[in-house]
């Protein structure tokens, strides 16, 4: 058995069946002639032989084979293999290169880890260092978040399972059932086995919860606190049985309750390893909640968790994809909802599934999407929502004959559609922040698509949103990036090794330069537009806040009376402004005080910054900052090479400033419900101070007060500080802009000279990958391989 094979087998992490390969005569060139029978002789357990015959498949579509070497480093196979190769071209006709593209991708990363490894023992440059660090920019990995919103019992376990082919991963009716556990499924790329990572929230945190559960229990005799007090009972049950009756939290921080879950104690995750997904949901089932009459006399954990990661093996629908499984509104704890919030505002996608047979008129799903619409759209960056109405096969009797059924299901399907378009169109407060078409909804039917009796499975809608989910993994876009980028950085190191110097590079260069000055002009223009834009719609909402500010907060002040509302003021009071019952509508100073800055900015938000991409941020002119390098290249043939290099570094840079514009718009946005809540604390914290008969009265008053005092220096101060935030944005585009192209002109056309090693054939190969993706891109009308 030659190295190729041995080494190919310890990549692929088989190494415990080198012998039998060695046994058996398995040399280079049977090893890729390996049929399915063969592979059934030398392998015999199915996992391992899965994972090798999946590995073999993906090497037959590279055009040369990458190994490790004796001495652990990858290298290419001789030059004779490289220069025999089959052309991009013709090995993907009468087949599509899409489906080829994780292949592709895997083996043009392979190239540039052998460049990086060749640069990394090289002469310590300057040059060499930019290299590296191009190589190192191009392992990007921004996963698409899909949020799903649904209280339990509405479909919400058995629609994933039936999206991503996993029957048994994710019990019905339990996914979720805390309402606090966020739930993420993503693919398992590296092995095949079910895992879940299991995080936990800290001993502090769990001690503070306490003291507010033991706050909650209190008063029995609030009614509205109802839903609280029980689901406090049940949490505290739920971890420590019966035993935490007639205890203090702290007797109830005490080690022995927490023997189990010892990473609980040591701040760590626990990770679960299983061989199907039923063995995993069995044991993930007390850390993510379950019926109640099931957890009688064990122990629970899901209320110590914060966020579960569930990994499937091998999964193409979810390699880029991760589905995550979210409370309504938030969570009271701090941590918890910290993630919620920064999963929430990452989301490019949104489900919100609820049944059929209430779908327009379930007041919870359209509460759920319009209290997070703010954080999602111009606070986030959702382009689509998908509002999925499950188990419509339930409308049509089962004794109904087929046809009928069908017939009544798709009329039924037809009619929820219209209704819940509807109901969307007439929500101005969650449509205002996002576009026209960013919304659909579709009738699905678990239930159908895995066991056909009455519908196709095209008609469950369930291949739509697998369709969906497909196109957000988006590989051949991710290969086209990296191809891109890499055909660059090689394109750098050719030219770079031309001893000869061209002749024109001054007065290109001074082409160059001139035209830099004239673009960023044009960009600081449009930029000072919109800043002038938001600084009179601010000024607006400033004057609107500080006459309206007093009524609003008085409205939540006084809408209640009686015994029990001093204990949910409180609450308010000692969690920052804010109160989340666990059912009921939540209280929220902060919100309630910004809200008139936030709707004076949110069309103009929307406008400059939109999430979907079909302009760009600032009306654009990001997107269509060009240097007109094709002109360039036309002109100055001999410098081609160089050109192309400033063609591609121009659109890496504007997608990287793309990807800085879309976190930094988030926290723009959110600057002005920040600083309310900073300039509000001291008013909480002298609030929560108070005890006795008056301190109801005491606290409303405390707030009343301070709402007064400060109003008109706090809605100027939220002002200030948001366009603070946006007018360092707008200079930090304009640098990285001059800087980038600057550095790219001296790097491509001012210096000469560099010492690097030979890559002429990577640059070929990967040279006939770019022009052919670049080629199949166009042909198919898609959009451009640059973002």
């Amino acid at each position: 058995m030659d190295d190729f094979v041995c080494n190919k087998l310890t990549e692929w992490d088989l190494s415990d069946w080198i012998e039998r390969f060695k046994y058996q005569g398995i040399d280079k060139e049977s090893f890729e002639c390996l049929k399915d029978q063969d592979i059934d002789q030398l392998i015999a357990k199915v996992g391992p032989r899965a994972k090798f015959r999946k590995r073999l498949k993906a090497l037959e579509v590279l055009p040369s084979t990458i190994y490790i070497g004796d001495k652990g480093k990858r290298k290419l196979d001789s030059q004779e293999e490289c220069t025999n190769i089959q052309s991009p071209t013709k090995k993907w006709c009468g087949s599509t290169p899409g489906s080829n593209t994780e292949s592709i991708l895997s083996y043009v990363k392979n190239i540039m880890r052998n460049t990086y490894e060749k640069l990394h023992h090289g002469d310590e440059t300057m040059f060499n260092a930019f290299l590296k660090s191009k190589i190192s920019d191009l392992e990007t990995n921004k996963r698409e978040f899909v949020g799903v919103f649904g209280k339990t019992g509405a479909g919400k376990s058995s629609l994933i399972n039936a999206i991503i082919g996993e029957k048994d991963l994710l019990p019905s009716g339990s996914i979720s059932a805390c309402t606090t556990v966020m739930i993420k499924v993503e693919a398992n790329m590296l092995n095949l086995k079910y895992e879940a990572e299991i995080e936990f929230i800290t001993k502090e945190e769990w001690k503070d919860e306490l003291w507010y559960f033991f706050h909650i229990l209190g008063d029995k005799a609030d009614e509205e606190r109802y839903e609280d007090c029980y689901d406090t009972v049940e949490r505290l049950s739920a971890v420590y049985g019966e035993e935490w009756k007639n205890k203090s939290p702290e007797n109830l921080m005490d080690n022995k309750y927490f023997r189990k879950i010892p990473e609980f104690l040591c701040y760590r995750r626990k990770i679960l390893t299983c061989e199907s997904a039923k063995e995993l949901s069995a044991k993930l089932a007390k850390y993510t909640g379950s019926d109640s009459k099931e957890a009688e006399g064990r122990r629970w954990y899901w209320p110590l968790v914060k966020c579960v990661t569930v990994r499937v093996p091998c999964n193409s629908l979810l390699q880029h994809v991760t589905l995550v499984d979210l409370p309504g509104n938030g969570d009271r704890n701090k941590s918890r909802d910290t993630m919620w919030k920064g999963i929430v505002e990452s989301c490019s996608t949104v489900w919100v599934v609820t049944e059929m047979n209430r779908a327009a008129s379930d007041k919870e799903s359209w509460k759920i999407l319009e209290s997070a619409s703010s954080l999602m759209g111009n606070g986030g960056e959702c382009q689509h929502i998908h509002f999925i109405c499950t188990k419509s096969d339930l409308v049509a009797d089962s004794d109904d004959d087929p046809a009928a059924a069908r017939t009544l299901i798709f009329k039924t399907n037809m009619k929820a559609k219209e209704e819940v378009n509807k109901q969307f169109n007439n929500r101005n407060r969650t449509t205002k922040h996002f576009s026209d078409d960013c919304f659909r909804v579709f009738t699905v039917s678990s239930k159908e698509f895995l066991k056909p009796k009455r519908l196709n499975p095209d008609d469950t809608e369930i291949p739509k949103l697998q369709e969906f989910l497909q196109n957000l993994n988006d590989s051949y876009s991710k290969t086209l990036n990296y191809v891109s980028g890499a055909y660059e950085i090689l394109s750098v190191i050719q030219w770079a090794r031309i001893t000869e110097v061209p002749s024109n590079k001054r007065e290109v260069c001074t082409d160059l330069e001139e035209k830099i000055v004239l673009r960023l002009e044009k960009v600081r223009k449009s930029m000072e537009e919109s800043y002038s834009a938001f600084e009179k719609c601010l000024n607006e909402g400033v004057e609107k806040s500080k006459t309206s500010c007093e009524a609003n907060i008085n409205n939540i002040l006084h809408t209640k009376s009686g015994r029990g509302f001093h204990r949910t003021l409180t609450c308010v009071v000692e969690n920052g402004g804010v109160y989340k019952p666990k059912k009921g509508k939540q209280i929220n100073f902060n919100l309630t005080l910004s809200s008139c800055l936030t709707e004076s900015i949110d069309e103009e938000f929307r406008k400059t910054f939109p999430n979907e991409g079909k302009c760009g941020p600032f009306n654009g002119v990001i997107s269509m900052f060009s240097l007109n390098t094709e002109k360039l290249i036309e002109k100055y043939k001999h410098l081609e090479l160089q050109l192309t290099f400033l063609q591609t570094e121009q659109e890496t840079m504007k997608t990287n400033l793309n990807k800085i514009i879309r976190e930094r718009k988030k926290e723009i946005y959110m600057s002005l419900i920040e600083t309310i809540e900073e300039t509000m604390q001291e008013c909480y914290q002298k609030a929560a101070k108070f005890t006795g008969t008056e301190m109801l009265k005491n606290m409303r008053d405390t707030i009343e007060v301070y709402v007064r005092e400060v109003k008109n220096v706090m809605f100027e101060k939220a002002k200030e500080v948001m366009l603070h935030h946006l007018m360092e944005l707008m200079e930090e585009i304009l640098k990285k802009l001059a800087d980038t192209l600057n550095e790219a002109i001296k790097l491509s056309l001012k210096t000469e000279g560099y010492s690097v090693p030979d890559f002429s054939k990577e640059f070929e190969l990967i040279k006939q990958y770019y022009h052919a993706l670049k080629g199949y891109a166009s042909d198919l009308g898609r959009r451009s391989f640059f973002r």
